[in-house]
């Protein structure tokens, strides 16, 4: 390759251009370094080292020496509401929103730290207002998902609904829970103080096309509330064979909840003579099926209808194949209404089985622990109930409740 004269010009001016760089790159890494407070740099050393409350000694000096470091505010907001200083966390975030010279996306931002420190404060109108001018904006999703969470914890089913209504229309994500509250509507229709059996209709219909839109045919746990609500409703309006239909499709659908809805069934048959053989149908569905409820509601149902020889035969059969101290327990308490009087076993002698003091004694030993055992538990957080609930009264969750005891779930 032959030498050109003009290398001899170029080569020290790239040089020289190069150097020149260089020099201005470290100027102004100088002057950035200058204009920033050294607690700056202390505040994320102490951060780095995990010490949270000499970083925000630090930031707090910086947010004083410079109050136009907003990123550095929004900083120092999270750090006081991740450490439970709620007011500290407010009072960063409104002073953010006070200046005029913030920028619409700061400002959209500073808003929306400021509703989530309402939230965590509990202070849920505030925090009500806030999410509603984030409606417009980019954090519409989050602000939406925020006030469903309010309107659930208030209570305000309809305007519940309408968050999941607006959500679903910026975004095509489910909301399962959206389904319970249309059934919550429907309770509150049928619990007011002149029942609306038409607005009950509609909303119970409304959960079932949530239910359908959020994936969850009839197979999912909403379809039984679904059910037996739409036998409450058919009670009402006294259409028996209707009440029967949705009774029997929660036993053919979802057999573990049979124990929830056998006192109904049982009810229903009542009505028109028919209670042996619901009584049946619900024997044999607890030999594939056993749960404690179930077994409860048939002992008590056959000492009513075929007497306590029958209840007794029962109850040792289905002890002998599930084991179970709350149906011991069931057992005894039978036992003492009887005033000890002995069980005429079909072909046999009198059978006194267990002497009424001894019963008593017995049932005494095991009740206090069984009382313990005899409830239904949240399987998110552990909350336990005597009563089965679609809502969790500890954690607010949906659907964790199973429809088995606590010693069901143990064994």
């Amino acid at each position: 390759m032959d030498f050109e004269p003009w290398w001899l010009i170029a080569i020290p001016i790239l040089f020289g251009l190069g150097w020149i760089a260089a020099r201005v790159d470290i100027r102004q890494m100088l002057s950035e370094n200058r204009s920033l407070p050294d607690s700056y740099f202390r505040g994320l050393n102490f951060l780095l080292n995990e010490q949270h409350d000499r970083a925000i000694d630090a930031f707090i000096e910086v947010a004083k020496l410079d109050p136009e470091t907003t990123e550095l505010h929004f900083a120092l907001g999270s750090l006081f509401r991740r450490r439970g200083e709620i007011e500290r966390a407010i009072r960063v975030h409104q002073n953010l929103l006070q200046r005029a010279d913030l920028p619409s996306a700061q400002r959209e931002h500073a808003l929306n730290e400021l509703a989530q420190d309402y939230l965590r404060a509990g202070m849920l109108d505030r925090a009500e207002a806030a999410f509603e001018q984030l409606k417009p904006t980019r954090y519409a999703p989050d602000a939406l998902r925020a006030l469903i969470r309010i309107h659930e914890t208030e209570r305000d089913w309809p305007r519940a609904i309408q968050a999941v209504q607006a959500l679903q229309g910026l975004i095509d994500e489910p909301v399962p829970q959206a389904v319970h509250f249309h059934c919550e509507e429907a309770l509150a229709a049928l619990n007011a103080p002149v029942p609306d059996l038409d607005a009950a209709h509609a909303a119970l219909d409304a959960a079932t096309h949530a239910s359908i839109q959020s994936q969850q045919g009839s197979d999912a746990v909403p379809h039984v509330r679904i059910a037996m609500m739409r036998a409450d409703l058919a009670l009402r309006e006294g259409d028996l064979r209707a009440q029967r239909l949705h009774l029997e499709s929660i036993l053919a659908a979802h057999p573990s909840y049979a124990g929830l809805v056998a006192d109904q069934l049982l009810a229903n048959h009542r009505a028109d003579g028919t209670e042996n053989q619901a009584l049946d149908q619900l024997e044999a569905h607890y030999q594939r099926f056993p749960s404690l409820d179930l077994f409860n509601a048939i002992f008590q149902a056959q000492r009513t209808l075929r007497g306590l020889p029958q209840a007794w035969a029962f109850a040792r059969a289905a002890l002998q194949r599930n084991p179970s101290l709350l149906g011991l327990d069931r057992l005894l308490e039978a036992r003492i209404a009887s005033h000890g009087a002995p069980v005429q076993v079909a072909g046999g002698e009198p059978d006194a089985w267990l002497p009424l003091d001894d019963a008593t004694l017995m049932r005494s030993l095991i009740h206090k622990h069984t009382q313990r055992l005899d409830r239904y538990a949240c399987s998110a957080c552990g909350f336990k109930a005597r009563r089965f609930h679609w809502q969790c009264p500890g954690c607010n969750a949906w659907e964790t409740y199973s429809p088995k005891r606590l010693e069901e779930l143990d064994a």
